[in-house]
């Protein structure tokens, strides 16, 4: 009888196998092989460039100038003072002395009922001038002054939203690789998923749609009560098949610093769980089988291990893996310029994917009441 459950947990791990290789070969190889537009295109539309912020002042004195100095010949710079309570609106309007494209919407708490950062963004796109908007945070710095010449540039006649990527600055903060490679898994994700036609999110650090694909699907309003997933339930209940793309050529990644304590992190992490309830069916099937699909097959090799059943074949099975991921993500991690984070993938992605499931849990029984 024991035989048969040994058998039958191996013929378990080697399906975890075959789901693992169908998302690495059907999915993100083909982000390995695509190559964005090299050439530096020509200005075609104007650009509100939308920015939600709640006591950001050093961040603001920081990175706003920054963007407020883009090589583009017509753009808006919408920045929304969402309640803050340090000293954003001074250093606001001392930017807007020298910048004239800097438009200041102010927020103020009402004493019958709290906002969060959708209720913000919507004020700021009603306050915004033009059809094409690009948003980002507070804390981000775009990699050079092309980046809205080149996200913009993605918007045609049948795009209305560009998806692009935010890697986090490295450092030598202990927290810092795996936040990193975090962040680099969900990137090859959504882009690699977007790529094959079936764009499921976003993330607001770089996310740009336009003004007539915001009020036709009336805004936030299907999921205000949600505090989080003005990015990413956005983009999951308006993408098509043929309505979005990406942009991850170099000049348009916008970097920002990681968190560098746990209680930090997981703070921003309570911020996002749970969302992913919201996402069409095909989407959660699709992230759960990929989660559940890794989880199992770290935690089978080790009972294999454990039990010393098959010890050499199961490690030869995690060895094949590990090699096909290698050659798939060295394009990819380079290209999302998290190449050095390579060597930690053996590590990480035993992590990672135990990451997945236990914060999924978490995320259906948690509740979060402020984006900030």
């Amino acid at each position: 009888m024991e035989a048969y459950i040994h058998e039958a947990l191996f013929v378990l791990f080697q399906l975890c196998l075959i789901v693992q290789l169908y998302y690495l070969l059907t999915h993100h190889n083909g982000l390995g092989s695509y190559t964005p537009p090299q050439e530096m295109p020509e200005p075609t539309v104007p650009v509100s460039v939308i920015i939600s912020a709640r006591n950001e002042a050093d961040n603001l004195t920081q990175y706003l100038p920054y963007i407020l100095q883009q090589n583009y010949p017509e753009y808006e710079v919408v920045v929304i003072n969402d309640r803050s309570t340090d000293q954003t609106a001074d250093v606001l309007m001392d930017i807007q002395k020298e910048f004239a494209h800097l438009k200041i919407v102010t927020v103020t708490e009402h004493d019958r009922y709290k906002t969060g950062k959708k209720f913000a963004l919507t004020m700021g796109i009603k306050a915004a001038r033009y059809e094409h908007f690009l948003f980002t945070d507070a804390d981000c710095k775009p990699a050079t002054l092309h980046w809205i010449t080149r996200m913009a540039a993605n918007f045609n006649a049948t795009t209305q939203i560009v998806l692009g990527y935010s890697p986090y600055t490295r450092t030598r903060n202990f927290l810092n690789p795996f936040i990193r490679f975090e962040t680099l898994k969900t990137a090859i994700n959504y882009l690699s998923s977007a790529l094959k036609g079936d764009a499921y999110m976003g993330i607001g650090r770089n996310l740009a749609y336009t003004r007539s694909l915001f009020f036709g699907a009336k805004g936030f309003a299907s999921h205000m009560h949600v505090m989080s997933g003005d990015d990413d339930l956005f983009v999951n209940q308006n993408a098509t098949p043929t309505n979005a793309a990406i942009e991850i050529h170099p000049d348009t990644f916008t970097y920002s610093d990681a968190k560098t304590t746990l209680s930090s992190w997981f703070t921003q992490k309570k911020r996002h769980m749970g969302v992913g309830k919201l996402y069409r069916n095909s989407h959660r099937r699709m992230l759960s089988l990929d989660a559940v699909s890794g989880f199992l097959f770290y935690v089978l090799f080790i009972l294999f291990i454990i039990l010393k059943f098959e010890p050499l074949l199961a490690a030869g099975v995690l060895l094949f893996r590990l090699i096909l991921q290698l050659l798939v993500y060295r394009r990819v991690f380079k290209k999302l310029d998290c190449g050095d984070l390579l060597w930690w993938l053996p590590f990480f992605d035993m992590i990672y994917y135990l990451y997945l499931n236990v914060f999924g849990l978490i995320g259906t029984f948690i509740k979060t009441t402020r984006w900030k």
